[in-house]
């Protein structure tokens, strides 16, 4: 028994030995891929389809079978080692005959390699969507049709705000219906979506929502968590929300950071000059990083913030020191610092 047991250990011994070779030579061997370093000018070019839902092997074995790379493996392994292919689009790709693995992953990320691309930009309003659609070549009356019968999330009974900003690329022939229901289940698929959609003890869904796109109109990335404590800061003690971004969305007006005191005096349930608390809805549809800072906002006791100058915006909790600051931001506006 005791001989019989030492070959057994002997032979699992080999098998292990075996399959750790087999793991070294298969991680070691190069798949057939064309030189990275080669100029795709002048080559060829073909439009590759990616349907909706491809997997990294599937999207592999397409551009092999389209001449695109050499070996759908070469692709796979570069996809396996890069992030950014969970962000290939599906829809239609202009892509480069006989390139490298490495080359036809950036050009699948390339948006001017995409022909039918609809664009929502972070901070968009739903107008603006409707108007990339007519752009793609939709009708109105399919606009129309495709927005107002969209299914929401539990609690939502508009689409502002929901739109989730990306890149977005369609197979031939897909509906208006189709594309837009996509952009709104998109916001389901984002990890931070997920969790507003829930809502917590304290706002709704759709408040935090609303909080988000103030976030995203207000500032950039840097300053998302300061701003959301500001926001909440002011709804704890009952102070007006005041931002401007609320009024530029009542009245659709990009581009211009200064806002008049007339436009303050808009009657409307959106300006938060004149209405007290959170507007009846989002103004705007943020990226996961605005939703990120209302679900979890800097700690500080800010009330007030304001750019004085571009890449210098300012937080406190100071009347007086952002009286003062404003007087600042006047000048710097005027001097034409933020032309």
């Amino acid at each position: 028994m005791r001989a019989f047991s030492r070959v057994i250990a002997a032979g699992l011994v080999i098998v292990v030995f075996t399959f750790s070779l087999f793991l070294m030579r298969s991680q070691t061997t190069s798949a057939p891929d064309f030189d990275t370093a080669q100029s795709v000018q002048g080559l060829p070019e073909i439009t590759v389809e990616i349907p909706q839902g491809a997997t990294g092997s599937q999207i592999a074995a397409i551009l092999a079978q389209s001449g695109v790379v050499k070996s759908a493996e070469a692709y796979f392994r570069v996809a396996v080692g890069d992030a950014r292919a969970q962000k290939v689009a599906p829809g239609s790709h202009r892509l480069t005959l006989g390139i490298s693995a490495r080359q036809a992953l950036d050009q699948l990320l390339d948006p001017e390699r995409i022909p039918s691309l609809i664009r929502v930009a972070e901070g968009a309003w739903k107008s603006e969507v409707q108007q990339a659609f007519l752009n793609y070549g939709f009708t109105k009356q399919q606009v129309k049709s495709a927005f107002s019968g969209l299914k929401l999330p539990k609690g939502f009974t508009n689409s502002e705000g929901l739109i989730f900003p990306a890149q977005y690329s369609f197979p031939e022939g897909t509906s208006a219906q189709v594309a837009a229901q996509r952009m709104i289940d998109r916001f389901s698929d984002d990890a931070q979506g997920r969790k507003l959609l829930q809502g917590n003890s304290t706002y709704s869904a759709q408040q935090l929502l609303t909080i988000a796109s103030i976030i995203q109109a207000e500032s950039t990335d840097v300053d998302f968590t300061k701003v959301s404590r500001v926001i909440y800061n002011r709804l704890k003690i009952g102070m007006p929300l005041q931002m401007d971004s609320t009024v530029h969305f009542v009245m659709q007006a990009r581009g211009d950071i200064f806002l008049s005191r007339k436009a303050t005096m808009l009657n409307s349930s959106y300006n938060t000059y004149r209405k007290y608390g959170l507007p009846p809805g989002p103004i705007c549809s943020p990226g996961s990083a605005a939703i990120e800072a209302a679900l979890q906002p800097m700690q500080g006791d800010w009330l007030y913030f304001i750019t004085v100058a571009p890449g210098d915006t300012r937080f406190t909790a100071s009347f007086d020191e952002f009286s003062d600051w404003k007087v600042l931001y006047t000048k710097n506006r005027k001097a034409g610092a933020f032309n």
